[in-house]
């Protein structure tokens, strides 16, 4: 099966159900045909370039040697094709070299590349990161020297924030950043897990790292944001080394590095001690992105299920005319539908946050950008892993053999969940930092449109009132019962957003495949969704139930 970007798809999500056109005054430069020139591109190159490396690339992998890690054949060739394109430009500050267009279009212009190849698309997904924190946080002497290379595709970026014994707690982390009298630090410690640290693609790798200065105060008060680039601006090479590669499940193709900071150089970036608020910028970036490769995971799985369907024949006829075999396909293209709707809804809201100039209206599209970005990475990513498991039921026996193509999907698709703070941390993040932090203001303003589009659909009006219900009942529990609740809160709040979504684009644009898709994901998936407050108003008294525990462990 070849990829075919879905650009009809993206095109109806973005515009007809996030609202690009209606959201704000977007740059002159920018106009339907031109969005449908960019995604027609991206699509293009998705399908022409990443598509056809992305099976051999999971087979052959990456390796290490003297401390060179050796990408893929062909990724070379195609990291160049794409710094050529500009790709990395879209939505950059033309300041910089960057096109400023809404980072909703180039959102959207990455989908078809982490569907082709997902272990390519997360090399330029760290670095569009690392654009946005520099260009926010960095002096402007950063800016000048890191910024054009980075949006040229000329050099790379990365996050480096795991540690050996510091997971999700960054507070752990023990990473020394001592001064130097020409006011440079010197970086001692290991991080690990850190994609894309060390690669082929490119002459020089920026590193953004969180470091502790001697005299931090401990815990996350105490961490600072640096920038180490692999190459000094003196052409000499950095103390910085990749000692390691992880063997993992799936994205064979991307290096997954440990890396030795060994005296590093380094500068800071940001205010000393202020690093998590500064890294936070990178890393909701990445949540975003990490979302969509959750959709991006989805459709490509659907795609080579659908195909597969077309041509397989069972008990007489092709499988595609047995309703669990469409049942299961016309799941995976609603929902996927509904989760590319959900991060572009996102990334439209964080354009709104950053260039609208009334400050109402800013502070509220901010307000649905915090309360969309958790939704959008966990829902997407739980999302992207079942589809990608359907498609694997669809193939049946060949879907279970590598053969097949089929289980490539399920395995790239495992780590998203995982990415840039587990889902579980992203229920967190919506339970206390947006739900119980406003006291559900965002939340019910998020109710309040899914009302309005419930006319004609009984089962979007009863999920909205559903998690109206759970809204009140987080606002008003104490943590642990919130905490306890909060996964199935956060997808309930997603399945909501999603048909809301879907209600809005079928009004909008009359099409009656998009209407059946809205009235199917209705029927099947929000019929279900207020069976959720069960698991939300239990709380934390039966996880504390000890009978439920093995106490020999």
């Amino acid at each position: 099966m070849s990829y075919v970007a879905p650009v009809r798809d993206i095109r109806f999500a973005l515009e007809q159900c996030a609202g690009l056109w209606s959201a704000f005054d977007l740059a002159a430069d920018l106009d339907p045909d031109t969005l449908a020139a960019i995604l027609e591109s991206a699509g293009g190159f998705a399908a022409d370039t990443l598509a056809p490396l992305n099976r051999p690339a999971d087979l052959e992998g990456v390796r290490l040697e003297d401390g060179a890690v050796i990408s893929a054949a062909g990724f070379r060739a195609a990291y160049e094709a794409f710094a050529a394109g500009g790709w990395l430009s879209l939505a950059a500050d033309p300041a910089y070299g960057g096109q400023g267009l809404p980072g909703a279009v180039a959102l959207a212009a990455f989908e078809p590349m982490h569907a082709a190849n997902m272990s390519f698309g997360l090399c330029p997904m760290l670095t569009m990161g690392a654009i946005e924190a520099l260009h926010q946080h960095g002096t402007e002497h950063q800016k000048r020297a890191y910024l054009a290379p980075l949006v040229s595709g000329a050099w790379t970026g990365t996050m480096n924030l795991t540690e050996p014994q510091a997971g999700s707690d960054l507070g752990a982390l023990t990473t020394k950043a001592v001064p130097s009298v020409d006011g440079s630090f010197r970086l001692t410690g290991q991080k690990i897990f850190i994609t894309w640290g060390e690669h082929d693609l490119t002459d020089n790798i920026i590193h953004l790292v969180l470091a502790r200065m001697p005299d931090a105060p401990a815990g996350s008060r105490g961490i600072s944001l640096f920038l180490a680039p692999k190459m000094l601006p003196d052409g000499m090479r950095n103390a910085v080394r990749c000692i390691g590669l992880e063997e993992k499940l799936g994205i064979h193709a991307s290096p997954t590095c440990t890396m030795a900071f060994e005296g590093a150089t380094a500068w800071l970036v940001g205010a000393e001690n202020r690093g998590l608020s500064a890294m936070f910028t990178m890393m909701n970036s990445a949540r975003l992105n990490v979302g969509l490769e959750g959709v991006a995971i989805a459709d490509a799985a659907y795609q080579k299920a659908l195909a597969y369907a077309k041509t397989r024949v069972q008990g007489g006829s092709l499988i595609i005319a047995h309703p669990d075999v469409r049942r299961m396909l016309i799941t995976m293209k609603a929902k996927t539908l509904a989760a590319r709707a959900i991060c572009y809804a996102t990334g439209l809201a964080a354009d709104c946050a950053a260039r609208l100039e009334d400050d109402e209206a800013r502070a509220a599209a901010k307000a649905r950008e915090d309360l969309l970005t958790p939704i959008a990475k966990a829902w997407s990513t739980e999302w992207g892993v079942e589809a990608a498991s359907l498609g694997v039921q669809v193939h049946g026996g060949m879907g279970f053999v590598e053969e097949g193509g089929a289980a490539q999907f399920y395995r790239d698709a495992r780590i998203a969940p995982i990415y840039e703070g587990t889902n579980g941390i992203q229920a967190i993040d919506l339970v206390g930092r947006k739900v119980q932090a406003d006291s559900g203001a965002a939340m019910r303003a998020l109710i309040a449109d899914a009302q309005r589009e419930a006319d004609g659909a009984p089962h979007l009006a009863a999920a909205a009132d559903a998690l109206a219900a759970a809204t009140d009942f987080i606002v008003a529990a104490d943590r642990r019962d919130a905490l306890a609740g909060a996964a199935a809160y956060l997808k309930l709040a997603g399945d909501v957003a999603g048909g809301m979504l879907l209600a809005r684009g079928a009004r909008a644009s009359g099409d009656p495949e998009k209407t059946a898709l809205a009235a199917f994901y209705e029927t099947q998936v929000l019929s279900a969704a207020p069976a959720a407050l069960g698991r939300i108003y239990a709380g934390a008294r039966q996880l504390d139930d000890e009978r439920l525990l093995d106490l020999a462990l």
